[in-house]
């Protein structure tokens, strides 16, 4: 019994570990190398992501320094910065590019409040199945006559608790995302 609520709960962890790395790629008007991290990037015949062939510095608010670790990938990384769904055009000097971000409109604020309110449903979900999942194992488990109902109505009360627990920190997430999104 205990192995399932752990189980469930990693699970959850996880879900919720995910929705704020997803949180973590929407822009808010700083620059921030999590915007471009995860980008995937063509270079030595594969497909790799960003974070593997540069680094990264935040000279200003607004500004992203990326220096590729090997410059024959200047070419790869620029073209898949372009291609990106971010928007921005790098300048390239030879040696880095650089990323500037302009300012956030408000209606583009709005827009991006929904794109995180999506991904936050969507970490919901994922923990709602986790607990799906723990549920059919418990009830399988009294089925089997291995736990008492009492024992199977107590675990899926902690099972209850861990979930709003843990939608409860979505929720938090979500809440200071937007606030981050709003601020002008």
């Amino acid at each position: 019994m205990e192995l399932v609520l752990a189980d469930s709960l990693e699970k959850m962890d996880k879900a919720l570990q995910r929705a704020r790395a997803d949180f973590s790629t929407i822009r808010t008007g700083r620059a921030s190398s999590a915007l471009v991290e995860r980008i995937p990037v063509e270079a030595y015949g594969e497909t790799m992501q960003l974070q593997q062939l540069a680094s990264f510095a935040v000279p200003e608010a607004r500004q992203l320094l990326i220096t590729p670790y090997d410059k024959s990938n200047m070419g790869a990384v620029e073209r898949a910065i372009q291609h990106s769904d971010l928007g921005l055009n790098p300048s390239n000097d030879g040696q880095t590019l650089r990323l500037s971000f302009p300012p956030l409109t408000q209606e583009r604020r709005k827009e991006l409040v929904r794109v995180v309110k999506a991904m936050a449903e969507d970490g919901r979900i994922a923990i709602r199945n986790a607990r799906r999942e723990g549920r059919k194992e418990l009830e399988a488990f009294q089925k089997d006559g291995e736990i008492s109902e009492d024992d199977l109505s107590r675990a899926e009360s902690e099972l209850d608790k861990i979930t709003q627990s843990t939608e409860r920190q979505i929720d938090g997430a979500l809440d200071e995302k937007e606030a981050d999104l709003l601020e002008v």
